[in-house]
């Protein structure tokens, strides 16, 4: 089960980069999903959930600009694998942390091919990209917690 939540919050990045590791950060710190044992521990030091949820919030303010780069170009696209695998193996832990950084890195190409696809469809039916976005941001929060509470 690890695995399909380490797929899921893979999704999450591909959607919004930032968001997952901010979650699986908190999760970390907070909840207790344990990343001890792993090269992930940092993630649950005092300062990285903030670091992360700064990023995040920032994140979410820039993806409302226009002058935003798709999320297909590759420097984007890089990043949300990087950020996918970084949260999936957080939340395989020590047990699962290798099939969960893979399972996290293929969730962050469905997501962001996937949610570049459908905020396209979103934005056309409403003629304008701002509620495709906002939806699309209340989907990668709510999921992200969604999965994080699942876990941890």
């Amino acid at each position: 089960m690890l695995i399909v939540f380490a797929l899921l919050i893979g999704i999450v990045a591909g959607l919004r980069a930032f968001t997952a590791p901010a979650a699986v950060s908190i999760a970390a710190r907070y909840w207790h999903l344990d990343v001890e044992g792993t090269p992930l521990a940092f993630l649950g030091y005092r300062w990285t959930a903030w670091i992360f949820v700064a990023i995040a919030l920032a994140e979410l303010v820039g993806d409302q600009l226009p002058a935003t780069p798709s999320r297909k170009v590759p420097v984007q696209f890089g990043t949300r694998i990087v950020m996918g695998a970084l949260a999936g193996g957080a939340i395989g832990g020590a047990a699962m942390f290798y099939p969960g950084v893979a399972a996290g890195a293929v969730g962050a190409v469905i997501g962001t091919l996937g949610g570049a696809a459908a905020r396209a469809k979103l934005a056309a039916a409403f003629k304008h990209d701002r509620p495709a976005a906002l939806i699309e941001d209340v989907v990668a929060i709510s999921g992200a917690w969604l999965i994080v509470c699942g876990v941890a």
